[in-house]
């Protein structure tokens, strides 16, 4: 029995349920959570060690592996039942996808920085901290994290298709 299939017996019934409907969803954040702390302790070493000159250095070496990590992650585990594309194509996707999702986690912080001007002077560092913390990791997250799960599974890792699924046929399947 593997880790995951003890830890589901351990949840109460009705919660056992909806979270293996949702497996693929409790992967993904599971991933997430991961490679968040990847990202978070490698940038942390470099900036407080050898580093600790040049952070924008130590963020970049530190995302770049937990980038890595997270196509790893997500390939061999989230959706492992998936597939249909070539690597390759399949890496590009994800990397492409993962840019965009960088791009959303970004726009709640411009937008509280630059429309509703929560800096310094304007307000303390403190309301400032507060509404960089909420925009950037609650909302910029979410925002990311919906877009990035839903491309994953309709783009980078789709089902793969049986020959049963030639398109423009009739099936009983009820998902056509």
């Amino acid at each position: 029995m593997s880790f995951v299939d003890e830890t589901l017996n351990r949840v109460p019934q009705p919660l056992r349920d909806l979270l293996v409907r949702h497996r693929e969803l409790v992967k993904f954040a599971i991933v997430g959570g991961t490679t968040f702390v990847i990202d978070s302790t490698i940038f942390y070493t470099l900036k407080l060690t050898v580093l600790s000159e040049k952070p924008v250095t130590a963020k970049i070496i530190a995302g770049v592996v937990a980038v890595i990590c997270s196509y790893i992650l997500n390939r061999e585990w989230s959706f492992k039942n998936r597939g249909g594309r070539e690597r390759t194509h399949e890496a590009f996707l994800f990397f492409f996808v993962s840019g965009i999702g960088v791009i959303l986690s970004f726009i709640p912080l411009y937008i509280s920085s630059y429309v509703f001007n929560l800096r310094v002077p304007a307000v303390s560092l403190t309301v400032e901290n507060i509404a960089d913390f909420f925009s950037a990791y609650i909302i910029g997250n979410l925002l990311q994290m919906i877009f990035r799960f839903y491309c994953f599974r309709r783009f980078v890792f789709p089902d793969e298709m049986t020959p049963d699924d030639v398109p423009g046929e009739l099936t009983d399947d009820p998902r056509t």
